[in-house]
């Protein structure tokens, strides 16, 4: 009998599906160093980010449909940046927020201040799939406009017209 990957593929789908357990948006780093370094490179991607957009802009690459794309996901991931590092420091850095399991799909958020904006800002940030998707999506949308367009052609080897003395 042959192996055949494909009639197995959604049999191993449904498996790991049935299969899967709790999984959380941010994820939680160990004390206090793998936090600061995890928090700094968070930084670090969303200035190299815009320094790239600036780049991008500074030689009017973005008149091309391409490189505008990918302006707007490096733009969604700086702010995905900026959103995961509120998480992390609300979470991990001045643990105000306590998370409660009530239910399969309820929790109960509190925060130790007593404030709604905290825990409306913490839930929002948990939201993080809402700016890394799009950046995602708009990166591949960049991407496939660079296979659509056709190459420069460049000069053959042995034309000696193109040339310059």
């Amino acid at each position: 009998m042959k192996f055949d990957a494909i009639r197995l593929f959604p049999f191993l789908f449904i498996l790991l599906l049935l299969l899967a357990d709790t999984a959380l948006a941010t994820q939680a780093h160990g004390e206090p160093e793998g936090l600061f370094v995890h928090q700094f490179a968070h930084a670090y991607f969303a200035v190299s980010l815009a320094i790239f957009i600036y780049w991008l802009r500074f030689r009017n690459l973005i008149e091309e449909t391409g490189w505008r794309y990918i302006q707007y996901a490096a733009f969604f991931l700086i702010l995905w940046n900026a959103d995961a590092a509120i998480a992390h420091m609300l979470d991990e850095q001045m643990r105000i927020i306590e998370v409660e399991r009530i239910g399969n799909w309820h929790i109960k958020i509190t925060s130790t201040d007593n404030t709604i904006f905290t825990i409306v800002l913490y839930y929002l940030v948990k939201l993080d799939h809402l700016l890394c998707v799009p950046a995602l999506v708009f990166l591949s949308a960049g991407l496939k406009q660079f296979l659509k367009a056709p190459l420069p052609s460049a000069p053959e080897p042995g034309n000696r017209e193109e040339q310059q003395p």
